[in-house]
């Protein structure tokens, strides 16, 4: 019997799964939470128990990263992860256990909990592949400025953003333009960082590890980086 602590902001759906995961023969005590503070305060045994962090949650990659923070000995699962590569790498790259795709079952979710208790990291063939392909790129990739374009003040703004963990509406809202406009500049992003995914682009800002986004960190840091357009 394994405890598990579901996270997740959307009332309804938390409150369903639960009711579901109180009913398999594999899971024991079901505790929920709505956010990082209340999930530090129920009990938790790193040794019998699992965090859920639901992907779905508003801004679901950053409480993933806040509940890693807080909770550094837990084993944790990020689970309804959208299967579009990027933000499977960025679970991830957060040091979690187990991931269940959107598209996952509860067999999957049972599945992946078994092999995290057993002490091993799970995560769907998909996602194997993408990391797989993200390692190769890494090793690969030239590590000097892309060609003489440099980033736009917005591009700049979004590429933090980006790191931060905002979906492109998320970035939309935060920055007041539409969600096409943002499409384009992280597009733009990607391509003068000679990138594919969000996910090393945010790699590059947070390891500084190209001469333009060492001027970025810099930038990024004064008061007024992000403006209204």
């Amino acid at each position: 019997m394994t405890s598990v602590i579901l996270v997740d902001d959307t009332t309804l759906s938390r409150d369903a799964l639960a009711a579901q995961l109180r009913c398999q023969a594999w899971a024991g005590d079901v505790h929920t939470a709505a956010d990082v503070a209340a999930t530090a305060r129920l009990p938790l045994d790193p040794a019998s128990s699992v965090v859920l962090v639901h992907l779905g949650c508003v801004g679901g990659l950053r409480v993933l990263r806040a509940v890693r923070a807080a909770l550094p000995e837990a084993r944790v699962v990020a689970i309804a992860v959208p299967d579009d590569g990027d933000d499977a790498l960025a679970c991830a790259q957060t040091g979690v256990a187990g991931i269940v795709l959107r598209t996952g079952t509860l067999r999957d979710l049972e599945a992946t909990v078994a092999g995290v208790v057993r002490g091993e990291t799970v995560c769907p063939p998909s996602v194997v592949g993408a990391l797989v392909q993200h390692v190769y790129a890494e090793a690969s990739a030239v590590r000097a400025p892309a060609d003489d374009g440099r980033l736009t003040s917005r591009e700049r703004e979004v590429l933090v953003l980006i790191e931060q963990g905002l979906t492109n509406k998320e970035i939309s809202r935060r920055l007041g333009i539409e969600v096409r406009t943002v499409k384009n500049h992280v597009h733009n992003v990607l391509e003068k960082l000679r990138v594919r995914h969000r996910s090393e682009a945010a790699a590059r800002l947070r390891d500084a590890r190209v001469p333009e986004l060492s001027a970025l960190v810099a930038a990024s840091a004064r008061p007024g980086l992000v403006t209204r357009s």
